[in-house]
């Protein structure tokens, strides 16, 4: 902000890094779930392998709480006084 940037641009910024971090980890853990459900076949009840409305649930739960923790630091970052974070420093 003391470089020009507004509060939406910090925002935005906060958010998108969090959003790229928890997509690159959805994506690597349906990668993982796919390859070990026939090992944990066994203590799936009532869900087949592999089932694509059972792992996009998942995937869309975990997106909506990754986003919403990272709008919680990204609204706090954009609030801050740039006077009172250059002095500090």
């Amino acid at each position: 902000m003391a470089l020009g940037a507004s509060r939406t641009d910090i925002t935005r910024l906060v958010v998108r890094r969090g959003a790229a971090l928890a997509l690159s980890g959805v994506v690597l853990g349906l990668i993982a779930a796919a390859a070990v459900t026939r090992f944990l076949q066994t203590m799936l009840f009532g869900v087949a392998p592999g089932d694509p409305v059972s792992m996009a649930a998942a995937a869309g739960a975990l997106l909506t709480v990754a986003l919403f923790a990272s709008y919680l630091p990204a609204r706090r970052a954009a609030s801050v006084d740039p006077a009172v974070t250059l002095r500090s420093e």
